[in-house]
């Protein structure tokens, strides 16, 4: 008796944990699909259906998950963010020519994508915040990587040279060299690592 309900046990705890991992696996589909779509077109312009068809799932399916668009789009952008903020953090300190490089991959994967969302953000709260939250960290990125150019430097001085760094590596900085001057990849690295050595060098 005692065999036969370790048995019944048994098998109720393997049928929840594929459940489990099912229904995991079912949310990144979701996630993975939402965040293609995302990237591709403006906000307003996604249908949920959209995000279900390239998931594979019904459109109650992703309403199950995610309650709504919104839901569906906060857990996207906060993967993305994730995602973004390890590929950045992989520039190390002081070494201007691997974070342009680093810089750079990130903006031409996402850069034109970046700037679409950055002019939605006007009208659409929850882009507002995603936008913001972007502004941080890059602002944070730069204090992290170019400190050793910040050091000794205090208040005004500081907080100038923060921000000089901050609007050189901005992606609209990369829109006007890459998309508006048409440079190359390669001549938009080479143009950002000038900039940023003539700061440096300037101090």
């Amino acid at each position: 008796m005692n065999m036969h309900s370790d048995e019944e046990s048994a098998k109720r705890r393997y049928r929840m944990t594929e459940r489990a991992e099912a229904t995991a696996a079912t949310r990144e589909r979701i996630l993975q699909a939402a965040i293609e779509v995302f990237w591709e077109r403006p906000l307003l312009d996604i249908p949920l259906e959209e995000v279900a068809r390239r998931a594979g799932v019904s459109l109650p399916t992703v309403i199950r998950h995610f309650s709504d668009k919104s839901g569906l789009f906060a857990a996207a952008s906060e993967r993305e963010y994730e995602r973004v903020r390890h590929q950045r953090d992989q520039a190390p300190v002081g070494d201007v020519r691997a974070a342009v490089r680093i810089l750079v991959d990130h903006y031409e994967e996402l850069g034109d994508a970046v700037l679409r969302l950055l002019a939605e953000e006007l009208h659409l709260p929850e882009l507002r915040e995603v936008a913001d939250r972007g502004r941080t960290y890059h602002a944070a990125w730069c204090e992290r990587v170019f400190a050793p150019a910040l050091r000794g430097l205090q208040g005004e001085a500081y907080r100038r040279r923060l921000a000089e760094f901050v609007a050189i590596t901005d992606v609209y900085m990369w829109q006007v060299l890459r998309r508006h001057r048409g440079l190359s990849r390669a001549q938009t690295e080479l143009a950002l690592y000038e900039l940023i050595e003539s700061l440096i060098g300037g101090m």
